[in-house]
């Protein structure tokens, strides 16, 4: 019997990675010119999983807030656009109610930020909420983890 082996990842989402690397490296500003010429090559209407993952991807490279927002409202918008199909297609074990917790917390964090701590609320109770669709693993925690976190934070504000 043989394994069933996940397809590789296409060329554009290596590219992603590529530029992630370059922003986990510390080099953000190589890593914003990357993603938006990537973002360019994609395009508004593009697949909605790369739109996703470089938006995610691109807000965390962003030095203002608002900025940030921006980013992770395109990649929130995508993922309400992205097929359970599409995302299966890129690797099987992808559920795309699982990418909800961590975009609204992301959201809620930068809502936090601005000082719409409303706002910020909101997309932390919708996190709090859809952390259950994740398995038990050290993701998770991390998740969970930053919700309470920035709940904490925001009790104290």
């Amino acid at each position: 019997m043989t394994e069933q082996q996940e397809p590789a990842a296409d060329a554009m989402t290596t590219r992603i990675g590529q530029a992630v690397m370059l922003l986990h490296g510390g080099d953000r500003e190589e890593a914003r010119g990357r993603f938006l010429d990537l973002w360019a090559e994609i395009g508004e209407e593009g697949d909605a999983l790369h739109r996703c993952t470089l938006a995610h991807f691109m807000a965390d490279a962003q030095d203002d807030p608002a900025d940030e927002l921006a980013w992770d409202l395109r990649a929130l918008s995508a993922a309400d656009e992205l097929t359970q199909a599409r995302a299966a297609e890129h690797h099987g074990s992808l559920a795309v109610r699982a990418l909800y917790p961590s975009l609204h917390l992301n959201l809620a964090a930068d809502y936090a930020k601005l000082g719409r701590r409303e706002a910020a609320r909101g997309h932390l109770g919708v996190a709090r909420e859809s952390v259950d669709v994740l398995g038990d693993d050290a993701y998770c925690d991390g998740i969970r983890a930053g919700i309470g976190r920035l709940e904490t934070r925001l009790d104290r504000e």
